[in-house]
């Protein structure tokens, strides 16, 4: 499985930088957002996080819930993950921000996934629930709200250092 979300936020790359790594505030800006909790801190945005989110059906609420080692990299400046607990164990997720000289930022996460679920099916099964299902129904699905939402606080200034 593999998915690209973007978006441009009018906000300088520091910011939207700082805003998209800022973890633990996104319960505040993110109303899909159940929790999300250090379990061990090593910096900012650097450690071992519980994250919960919320994939609503209409009225349906559907929780969703994984655990990931995150670390930043200031110098390209990139948001790095990998799973490491929950359905999507083993994924890899990258935010990178690039500036567009124009004063804006444009945002891209992609999620990497090649074996899919950890379920005791056959290899191509599990790719293909990954591909067909979990990647456009529930990781598109949170990443494009999480993507609006940070845009909402950079372009406030929530990031500003």
């Amino acid at each position: 499985m593999y998915t690209v979300d973007e978006i441009t936020m009018r906000a300088p790359v520091d910011v939207c930088f700082r805003t998209g790594a800022d973890v633990e505030r996104w319960p505040e800006w993110l109303p899909h957002y159940r929790w999300v909790r250090f379990q061990r801190k090593d910096g900012f945005a650097t450690g071992r996080v519980e994250m919960a989110a919320r994939r609503d059906f209409g009225p349906l609420p559907y929780p969703v819930w994984w655990v990931t080692e995150m670390h930043v990299d200031e110098s390209r400046p990139a948001v790095i993950y990998r799973h490491d607990d929950g359905i999507t164990t083993g994924m890899d997720v990258e935010w990178t921000f690039e500036d567009r000289s124009d004063g804006t930022t444009r945002v891209r996460i992609v999620h990497d996934w090649p074996p899919g679920p950890r379920w005791p099916l056959p290899s191509p099964v599990r790719r293909l629930i990954g591909s067909a299902v979990i990647g456009p129904v529930f990781i598109h699905h949170v990443a494009s709200r999480t993507l609006a939402g940070i845009r909402r606080a950079a372009e406030r200034g929530a990031g500003a250092v």
